[in-house]
């Protein structure tokens, strides 16, 4: 029997479960501790491989001290629902999956360690000027 493919909602849904525990620095194993869960059953719902319900959905976001709505942000709304207004068009060129690798959260969580806004602004235009002399 061919393997049935995750909904991208569910992919989206488990990927922001994903980065909020890293955001927060609890294992796989300390969450699924907390939900009555084995990792390999967190990991799943990470991948989106298993649909999250609707009442596991809630205590993982008591868990990680988020509201439920957290987990659907930056879904991409489909084309019917969009409704034209003031706000700028999407932020071209970024990527949230980098938010959901340890890398990611890493460089985030530095980033912001950094006290003096002035210091971090510099970072920021260095980090910018790296990326034109790339081509991106």
């Amino acid at each position: 029997m061919p393997r049935k493919t995750p909904n991208p909602i569910d992919i989206h849904v488990g990927s922001r479960v994903r980065m909020r525990r890293m955001l927060v620095g609890m294992s796989q194993e300390k969450l699924g501790d907390e939900l009555g869960l084995t990792f390999q059953q967190v990991q799943k719902y990470e991948k989106g491989s298993n649909r999250i319900g609707a009442s596991r959905l809630y205590q993982i976001a008591q868990t990680l001290n988020v509201p439920v709505d957290y987990f659907f942000d930056g879904l991409p709304a489909s084309e019917q629902e969009q409704v034209p207004g003031f706000s700028d068009g999407p932020a071209q060129g970024f990527n949230l999956d980098l938010l959901s690798t340890s890398e990611g959260v890493a460089l985030i969580s530095a980033f912001f360690a950094i006290e003096d806004a002035d210091v971090r602004k510099r970072i920021l235009d260095l980090l910018k000027a790296l990326a034109q002399n790339q081509g991106g």
